[in-house]
């Protein structure tokens, strides 16, 4: 369980550094781009909700949490590259962290579903 946590702390970690950067760091990029705006605030809003969801569910649920790591990872990276000026072609990265994100809900309720 503890290298779950770890997880969760390093991403949840990461998410609020990113988020206030979004805030503070890039405030008049982001304020010139709305579209930029969105992708950051997005990224952050989940890689935030799954930090916290690998550091609530149960210790015998490690796929999940496996799959949202991933998935947080790949999903927020693109949209945070996106809005720092990435080439367009970038985002269709982004759809393999959300069914990677995905992946791991069904896991869950799979895992808890076969109990």
């Amino acid at each position: 369980m503890s290298g779950r946590l770890v997880t969760a702390g390093l991403l949840g970690a990461t998410a609020v550094a990113l988020g206030a950067f979004g805030a503070h760091g890039l405030k008049e990029r982001l304020a010139s781009l709305p579209e930029a705006a969105g992708w950051w605030q997005t990224a952050t809003f989940y890689l935030l909700t799954h930090a916290l969801a690998i550091g609530a569910i149960p210790v015998s649920s490690a796929w999940p949490a496996r799959l949202w790591a991933a998935g947080a990872v790949v999903f927020s990276a693109t949209l945070y590259a996106l809005a720092l000026g990435a080439p367009r072609w970038f985002g269709a990265i982004t759809p393999l962290g959300g069914t990677l994100l995905i992946a791991g809900w069904l896991a869950l309720a799979w895992t808890n579903l076969r109990r």
